[in-house]
């Protein structure tokens, strides 16, 4: 955070005061020699991982070793000692269990100076992240190598290293003090550089933002994309591994998801694997667009207000601790805790109690012989009854903490306390009861970026209920479909009675009166704030209740909710108006845009729009078809969907390969009857294809009845026999352009289900 960030943080005076005093320090200690390092910036971070959740919380980002375990290699940089003299060492650090009086410590880490291990062992001491003292060292002016060299494997935490020859003067604790100190040491400038001016300004890049940056810069906006993260996606990257879930391409404007459906991962359980989720596809899709500058490893900390209106962000790089000034015209808050509205004192809430939590889900495998696992008697005390067995080798997402607790202050202790969870599970399966079943059980992964479901929600003219989606309530913005069950999550009773603190283990509680084909549209006027005039919002952060966060909280949800602002803010950019005044006065314009190919394009807001030859077949109103697209198949194809049905036919889909959305199928002898009317395009000689399942409970002599005007040709079919193309060729005929040819199948005489997909023309060549 940095001193631009006091003109719209309270408390102004005592900030600064707290900064004057810092530097007077400062002016006392100016003689001592000194080397202050963040560990972030150290040039190798071996095994050690790179921590930026809670860089509101403490001021900066962190190393952890998260080994699951295993020690982790050493981290590394190499500094500059200014003299030869005595120099005290403090590192910032924590003993991360000490708030719950959980002892020993886990974290423990050593300090290896020019390969000299300090006596000092350190992430032993504090509840709190706080200096600890590692003695003196006599150090030669000159190049120096300092290590962290990590001893457990269980999550040791270092901020920074500090060595001073003012042996008796210790680095200031209080965050307003150390912020200002922390600056001074890295010789960062009081002087912003600045980057911009932007029409958009993206912040946060999840599913959300993603949808913002990319649908924003495709419609000609020039676009700032922040990210504190290495990887784009968010809950939905390989660091959580949250399968994307909401369905897309569907409702009133189908074209919306386009673009998510270019990025979204494919995973096909939660959590998945590292490949499933996609990273390096997410990146290059975002930096193939030449309107977005992407700013990974881009912590934003505070903003700067003209009037009503953010003029300015401001954002650390999480690697090297300098920091920009990002300036646009427009802002979309797609953090998830609304930071960026905190910032703009934008109109808010948050559930007080009963919130959804935040999971670290985790994942394990078999060895080829047996393994050890070491003891934890500090995580949370569990035997194999006390947590819900983990199928498939994972911990699902139920493995959720937090629901009354700070979601914003005490998000790192959440985190933490979901760590015990999983370390004391496993524990128990590998060192108690569970040890004769998982003798060859290894930990292979563990979150430790958390997945946090609900906070801050930033309101906007419409505040989205419960009742409006059950009731279908129609707004005439309403654009973006939810189509997940309203999903809220509560502690799981018997895990809430044996841990009341904090319960671990989740249920999911479904409202399931949400329509999951065609979508509930949420309104527009959910996506821009009420009282900050040039702030959208997208994602879980958008203006609904607590209730109706259930359904709109989902990834694919969140990132077609990004589509719509991105197109909204080009509309802005063009007419140098404000989110409402879109909804007021340019309403339509936004619906024609709605309207749009995901991948069409313009070079500015004002230049004209490409569709490219890629750009995707438009869904209809309930998605596209799960199976083979009519409209892109050979011929001219009518589904079963198309068909005029008599009798009890049963809907599946449990066969895939199949046309459209299903399949039908009817009992034997049950006088049912299907009938595929063809008008053919053209004259010539056709094929005549019959699409079918081949299933040993099919019937092997399906009649099926060929007319073309006063003729009618019999044939049987066999739908038992496997296929090699998909469809059964029935018969070759000569078709008159515009003369219908209707195929009629029927169960009499029958030998099994007669099953019906489809049926096309083709043209013989």
């Amino acid at each position: 955070m940095t001193e631009a960030s006091t003109l719209c943080e309270p408390n102004m005076p005592f900030r600064l005061s707290c900064s004057l005093l810092a530097v007077l320090i400062l002016g006392a200690l100016a003689p001592a020699a000194e080397v202050f390092v963040e560990a972030e910036s150290f040039a190798d971070h071996g095994g050690w991982k790179l921590d930026t959740q809670f860089v509101q919380q403490m001021g900066s980002p962190y190393l952890i070793a998260h080994g699951l375990g295993k020690p982790v290699d050493d981290a590394s940089v190499t500094v500059t000692i200014p003299e030869n003299g005595q120099y005290r060492v403090w590192v910032r650090t924590i003993d991360w269990v000490a708030r719950w009086n959980a002892k020993p410590s886990p974290g423990k880490f050593k300090l290896i100076v020019n390969g000299k291990p300090l006596d000092v062992t350190f992430g032993t001491e504090g509840a709190d992240w706080s200096w600890h003292d590692g003695g003196i060292l006599s150090l030669e002016a000159g190049e120096a190598e300092i290590r962290l060299h990590d001893e457990t494997g269980f999550d040791g935490r270092c901020d920074s290293v500090y060595l001073t020859t003012a042996l008796d003067a210790k680095p200031p604790a209080d965050p307003e003090m150390l912020l200002p100190w922390r600056r001074q040491q890295l010789g960062l400038s009081d002087k912003l550089p600045i980057r911009g001016a932007y029409d958009l300004v993206v912040v946060g890049g999840g599913y959300a933002g993603m949808g913002s940056a990319i649908s924003a810069a495709r419609m000609g906006c020039r676009v700032a994309f922040v990210q504190d993260r290495p990887v784009l996606g968010g809950n939905g990257s390989s660091e959580v591994r949250v399968w994307a879930m909401g369905n897309i391409r569907r409702g009133k404007y189908p074209r919306i998801g386009e673009m998510i459906e270019e990025f979204a991962d494919k995973a096909t359980k939660s959590p998945g694997t590292y490949e499933e989720f996609g990273d390096e596809l997410k990146e290059q899709i975002v930096r193939a667009e030449p309107n977005i500058d992407l700013m990974l490893n881009h912590h934003a900390m505070s903003v700067r207000m003209d009037g009503s209106k953010i003029a300015s962000i401001t954002a650390i790089d999480t690697r090297t601790g300098s920091d920009v000034e990002i300036t646009g015209d427009f802002f979309v808050d797609c953090t998830g805790h609304g930071w960026v509205g905190h910032w703009a004192s934008a109109d808010l809430d948050m559930t007080d109690a009963g919130r959804m939590g935040m999971s670290n889900m985790w994942a394990w495998d078999e060895a080829e012989s047996s393994t050890t696992f070491p003891d934890t008697p500090w995580a949370l005390d569990l035997k194999m009854e006390d947590f819900p067995y983990p199928r498939d080798h994972h911990g699902q997402w139920f493995w959720e903490s937090g629901f009354d607790k700070d979601a914003i202050g005490g998000a790192e202790a959440i985190r933490d306390w979901n760590l015990r969870a999983v370390f004391g599970a496993f524990n128990a399966m590998k060192n108690r009861d569970g040890a004769d079943q998982h003798k060859t059980a290894e930990l292979t992964w563990v979150a430790y970026i958390g997945g946090p479901r609900e906070s801050r929600r930033l309101l906007g003219d419409v505040v989205l209920t419960e009742e409006d989606i059950v009731t279908k309530r129609d707004f005439p913005d309403g654009c973006v479909p939810s189509t997940w069950s309203i999903d809220l999550h509560y502690p799981k009773k018997e895990y809430a009675d044996k841990f009341p603190d904090n319960p671990f283990i989740s249920v999911a509680v479904h409202d399931r009166r949400v329509d999951r084909s065609y979508g509930y549209p949420v309104p527009y006027r959910c996506f821009y704030s009420r009282n900050v005039d040039n702030l959208f919002m997208a994602g879980r952060n958008i203006s609904v209740t607590h209730q109706a966060l259930g359904t709109t909280r989902v990834m694919k949800t969140c990132g077609m909710m990004g589509e719509v602002v991105g197109k909204a803010a080009s509309i802005c950019t063009l007419n140098q108006c404000s989110p409402r005044d879109v909804y007021e006065e340019h309403l339509d314009e936004l619906l024609e845009l709605l309207e749009l190919p995901g991948k069409a394009r313009r070079s500015t807001p004002s230049a004209d729009i490409i569709i490219p030859d890629d750009a995707m077949q438009k869904a209809g109103p309930n998605g596209p078809p799960p199976g083979y697209n009519p409209a892109t198949m050979e011929g001219v194809v009518v589904d079963d969907s198309d068909a005029k049905l008599t009798g009890a036919w049963t809907e599946g889909s449990g066969l895939k390969g199949f046309v459209g959305y299903g399949y039908r199928y009817a009992s034997p002898n049950s006088d049912a009857t299907a009938t595929f009317t063809i008008r053919p395009k053209q004259s010539g000689k056709v094929e005549l294809r019959f699409y079918t399942h081949p299933h040993e409970n099919r019937s092997s002599k399906t009649p099926v009845t060929v007319r073309q005007g006063d003729v009618a040709r019999s044939y049987t079919i066999d739908q038992r026999a496997a296929l090699d193309a998909g469809w059964i060729v029935v018969e070759q005929l000569s078709v008159n352009e515009g003369q219908d040819v209707v195929v009629e199948l029927s169960t009499d005489s029958a030998d099994g289900f007669v099953h019906v997909d489809a049926v096309s023309l083709v043209e013989v060549k």
